[in-house]
C-alpha cells in the first residue's frame, strides 16, 4: 500500500513548524502509526531532530537541486515502510530563489511534485481575525497547492482563539488545533544556529514533552484524515555516485554534517560506510576514499591540531587515495584555521588555504557547480547542485588549482571555487545532487 503524506507549512519562519512536526511525528508514533520524516531544502539540523522523534532516517528534498524524477526517489526512500511521511518546509511556503516553475526551491514545488496536502502553522500573535486572510492568501496563492487545515500557534487566550478560529473558518479553512503561548516548548539555540539533536540536553524528554504539548492541543485525526498517497512512482536514482566502494567518513562532534540521503544513495549502490572519529585522534581506516563533512571544527581547532595520530594518518591516505573535504572539513584540509579569539592552529596542510573565523562574515545561498578536474566528487565536468553557508573566511587562498567554479541561483557569473592538490580536493560547497 503507497504510504501517503503531509506537508507542514508556514507563511514564514518562526511561525512554529518545528515545534509542531516534532510534536506530530512523536505524538503519531506514540499512537502506533508507521511516521516517516523529510525536510524542504538545504538543511541539517531539523533531519536529524526527526530522526531523533521518529527512529528513523529523515531525507531532504530540494526542489532546486533535485528534479522531479530524483525528488520521488527519495521521498519512496524515505517512506519506505511507513504509513505516513511528514514534511517539514523550510522558511515560508513560497520561498524560494528565481528559477523555471517547479525548481525554485521553494516547499511549494515539493508538495506540488509529490501531491502532498499542506498543513498550515499560522502565529497568530499580533492578530485576530486577520488570521484567516493570512491562511486564505496561502491557500489561493498556488493553484497547484491543497491547503487543508490550520494550526493556529502562540494563542494568548480564549477570546484570542475565538476570533483567530472564527477568521480562519471564514476563510473557508478548517482549524485543526491551536497551540497556546508556552516558552518551554522552544529548542535552545547555539552557534551558528539550533542546537544539534545530539547535543541537545535530555533530549527524549523535550520530545515526550512536544508530543503531549501537540496531544493536548491539535486534532491528531483529523491530521491524519488530511494525508493524500504519495507520488512516487519512477526508478530509483540517487544524488551522488559513491566516491568508492569503502568510504571513510568522519563523525563526530566537529564533523556532523552530511546529508542522510547522500549516505542512503552510497548504501543502496553497495558502497560500504566506516566511521571514524578525529576529536578521538583516529587516523582514517581503511577505505578507498576520506570524506571530511562539514561541521563546527573551529570550536574544536586546538583539540585537532594537536591530534597527531589523525593527522599524520590523513597525510598518508592522501598520498595514495583520494580526500574530500567540504565546508568545515575543508578547513581542515588546509593550512591553518584561525578560531573567533584569533588563536591560529595548524592543520592537515593537504591544502594551501587559510581560513579564519575571526571575522565572522555570513556567507549564505545555492551553488551550481561544475567540476575542473576528477576528485573524489565526480569526474571534470560534471555539475552539481547544493549550497554554502558559513562564516568562516578565507584569509589565504594559496597556489592550488579551483576545484569548480560555481555559480549562484541569481544569475552571478560562475566564480573559482574550492581547491585542489593531488588526490586532495574542498570546498565550502556542500553537495546535495548530481544535475542529471
Amino acid at each position: 500500500m503507497r504510504p501517503s503524506g503531509l506537508l507542514i507549512a508556514a507563511p514564514r519562519s518562526g511561525s512554529g513548524k518545528t515545534t509542531l512536526t516534532l510534536g506530530l511525528m512523536r505524538a503519531l508514533r506514540r499512537r502506533g502509526v508507521k511516521v516517516a520524516g523529510a525536510k524542504s531544502g538545504p538543511d541539517y539540523i531539523d533531519p536529524a531532530f526527526h530522526q531523533a522523534a521518529l527512529g528513523r532516517d529523515s531525507l531532504n528534498l530540494d526542489s532546486w537541486a533535485m528534479d522531479e524524477s530524483l525528488l520521488a526517489a527519495l521521498a519512496a526512500r524515505a517512506s519506505d515502510g511507513a504509513e505516513l511521511l511528514l514534511a517539514e518546509a523550510s522558511m515560508g511556503l513560497f520561498d524560494g530563489v528565481p528559477a523555471p516553475p517547479g525548481r525554485t526551491g521553494a516547499s511549494a514545488d515539493v508538495a506540488a511534485a509529490l501531491g502532498l496536502p499542506v498543513l498550515l502553522a499560522l502565529d497568530a500573535s499580533g492578530q485576530a481575525q486577520s488570521a484567516g486572510a493570512v491562511a486564505k492568501g496561502c491557500a489561493s496563492f498556488d493553484p497547484r497547492l491543497r491547503v487543508k487545515g490550520v494550526v493556529l500557534n502562540k494563542i494568548g487566550s480564549p477570546r484570542h482563539l475565538r476570533l483567530a478560529r472564527e477568521g480562519v473558518e471564514a476563510a473557508g479553512l478548517k482549524v485543526l488545533g491551536a497551540l497556546p503561548k508556552q516558552a518551554d516548548v522552544a529548542l535552545p539555540e547555539r552557534h551558528l544556529g539550533l542546537v544539534q539533536a545530539a547535543e541537545t540536553a535530555e533530549l527524549e524528554a523535550r520530545l515526550e514533552s512536544l508530543a503531549d504539548f501537540v496531544s493536548a492541543h491539535v486534532d491528531l485525526d483529523a491530521v491524519l484524515a488530511l494525508a493524500a498517497p504519495l507520488a512516487t512512482e519512477g526508478s530509483p536514482r540517487v544524488a551522488l555516485a559513491p566516491p568508492g566502494q569503502r568510504i571513510a567518513i568522519a563523525r563526530d562532534a566537529a564533523f556532523s554534517f552530511l546529508y542522510p540521503h547522500i549516505l542512503a544513495g552510497w548504501r543502496g549502490r553497495g558502497a560500504e560506510i566506516v566511521f571514524f572519529s578525529p576529536l578521538a585522534d583516529e587516523p582514517p581506516p581503511e577505505a578507498d576514499c576520506v570524506w571530511l563533512p562539514g561541521g563546527y571544527p573551529e570550536l574544536h581547532a586546538g583539540r585537532l591540531a594537536a591530534n597527531g595520530r589523525f593527522l599524520a594518518g590523513l597525510r598518508d591516505f592522501a598520498g595514495e587515495r583520494r580526500v574530500h573535504g567540504e565546508c568545515g572539513g575543508y578547513m581542515v584540509l588546509g593550512e591553518s584555521l584561525t578560531d573567533a579569539a584569533g588563536d591560529v592552529h595548524h592543520m592537515a596542510g593537504l591544502l594551501s588555504v587559510q581560513t579564519s573565523f575571526a571575522r565572522r562574515k555570513m556567507t549564505l545561498g545555492y551553488r551550481d557547480a561544475t567540476l575542473l578536474a576528477d576528485c573524489a566528487l565526480g569526474r571534470k565536468g560534471q555539475r552539481f547542485r547544493g549550497h554554502e553557508f558559513h562564516y568562516a573566511s578565507i584569509a589565504t587562498l594559496g597556489a592550488d588549482e579551483p576545484m569548480a567554479v560555481a555559480a549562484d541561483a541569481y544569475g552571478g557569473a560562475p566564480a573559482p571555487s574550492g581547491s585542489r592538490r593531488g588526490l586532495v580536493s574542498g570546498s565550502f560547497f556542500h553537495c546535495v545532487a548530481e544535475v542529471a
